[in-house]
């Protein structure tokens, strides 16, 4: 049996399902759209030199959860769904996914964007497992929060998430002939270097050069 592994913003997706989710937000209404976009761009350049602070990133991210009931936001997410993230799917994409898991490959998406609006996108993809970022819930009201609980799954915090997945399964790295690493990012390299496959699908500038030196395998699935 092998792993595989999917990044899921700018990797299988041709955009940022965070983003998407704010642009989906204006929209409604729900968040003012020159704080949100000026964040937004503050964000993907930290992001882009490497340099994100993940906590500061959630705090303002995961804000809008905490202020509304989650059968609203369940009934936005469907929306969202349709509108912003089916057109940003690619036929590779599926075609890549169909063949791990046609392959029988254990298949997970491991991403920082949280789970509440990466897991219906998992679903789409068939792929049974997420490994996202997970937004806290109150015990007593089942509102979230606003807060992240546990580790990110951002950089290195990847691989904290995925050991503890695969040690949940009574698996580790050791269980699998191969494994399979998906990313457009260099914020990722740390992931890409566990696996005995990294490969770089439609990668930013850094990401390129390294996989370039290393010789990893380029993709693209636009």
């Amino acid at each position: 049996m092998n792993l595989a592994l999917f990044d899921l913003d700018n990797t299988l997706l041709s955009g940022d399902s965070d983003f998407e989710w704010a642009q989906f937000l204006i929209s409604k209404g729900v968040v003012d759209r020159e704080v949100q976009e000026a964040k937004n761009i503050q964000f993907y350049e930290q992001y882009k030199a490497g340099t994100l602070d993940i906590y500061e990133f959630l705090a303002f991210q995961l804000a809008p959860l905490a202020r509304h009931e989650r059968s609203q936001l369940d009934a936005w997410h469907g929306e969202y769904l349709e509108r912003h993230i089916r057109p940003i799917i690619g036929a590779p994409a599926r075609a890549l996914v169909r063949q791990h898991l046609e392959a029988g490959d254990l298949c997970a998406i491991v991403t920082a964007t949280n789970s509440f609006v990466t897991g219906a996108i998992a679903r789409e993809f068939g792929i049974p497992h997420l490994i996202g970022t997970i937004p806290a819930v109150d015990p007593e009201s089942g509102r979230f929060t606003g807060e992240p609980t546990g580790t990110p799954s951002f950089q290195g915090g990847k691989i904290t998430r995925v050991d503890s997945w695969l040690e949940s399964l009574g698996l580790w790295w050791g269980s699998f002939e191969r494994s399979y690493f998906y990313s457009d990012s260099h914020n990722d390299l740390p992931l890409m270097r566990k696996v005995t496959t990294p490969v770089a699908v439609d990668p930013d500038d850094k990401l390129r050069a390294h996989a370039t030196e290393m010789d990893w395998k380029i993709i693209t699935l636009r």
